[in-house]
């Protein structure tokens, strides 16, 4: 199975080139990394291209104009890797937060559902263990509000880290997909779960980011919590096939 992981940047140069070493050491014969970068400040589109070329035909770099949103550049890396003949795609962060070794897991689950998800909130899953108790409060309470509110059947629905076979992201309206902050994670499951796609969630550690500058702010949290009703309402006509 040909897996494509997506992985958009922006100002990743210091996290990159070790996660790049890291995927490429995992028992994965056909793995593939496609980044999507916004034109990084720091370089890191630069480097994406010397490390393609220290892996060729192995890593794809998609260069974007500015700082366009994570929603679009996950939907450009999803169309692209699905053109280039992907069976499964990946989503991950580049700073560390996501485990890359439980990609395996991932993918060795994906033959008995649609979408394999790594997960914060079921047993065996946590939060870094030195955020404070606000903070996992926050975090964990606005994954029961969309939980809740969609009537999702998976525990972590704002989570980035997933594989999804193609024919799911095939299947998928795309196109409608409008969501640009973290609660594009929650659209995405929504869709999918509307479409009456089957997910298996596994449990991770979420380990706060190495280095380099969290992209979190007030705005894209303020966001998500106005998404989440726009998202019953858009949706209403998507029905399982």
């Amino acid at each position: 199975m040909q897996l494509t992981v997506v992985i958009p940047t922006y100002n990743e140069v210091e996290n990159l080139p070790n996660l790049v070493s890291v995927l490429f050491t995992l028992p994965i014969p056909d793995l593939k990394l496609l980044v999507v970068d916004d034109n990084s400040p720091d370089g890191t589109g630069a480097l994406a291209e010397s490390l393609g070329k220290k892996y060729p035909n192995r890593i794809s770099v998609l260069h974007r104009p500015g700082k366009l949103g994570l929603g679009t550049a996950y939907i450009t890396g999803f169309k692209t890797a699905l053109a280039d003949g992907a069976d499964a795609v990946a989503q991950m962060d580049a700073d560390f937060s996501h485990p890359p070794a439980k990609l395996v897991e991932l993918l060795d689950v994906l033959p008995h559902c649609d979408v394999a998800l790594g997960s914060r909130y079921i047993p065996g899953g946590s939060l870094d263990e030195n955020w404070s108790f606000w903070r996992k409060a926050l975090s964990g309470f606005g994954n029961y509000y969309a939980r809740t509110i969609l009537g999702l059947p998976i525990h972590d629905v704002t989570g980035g880290f997933r594989v999804w076979h193609r024919n799911v992201l095939d299947t998928m309206p795309l196109h409608r997909v409008r969501s640009n902050g973290y609660v594009f994670q929650v659209e995405m499951a929504y869709l999918a779960s509307r479409l009456g796609f089957c997910f298996q969630e596994i449990p991770i550690y979420f380990a706060d980011r190495r280095l380099g500058k969290s992209k979190m702010s007030f705005r894209i949290q303020a966001e998500a919590a106005l998404r989440v009703w726009q998202l019953r309402r858009m949706y209403r006509d998507v029905r399982a096939r």
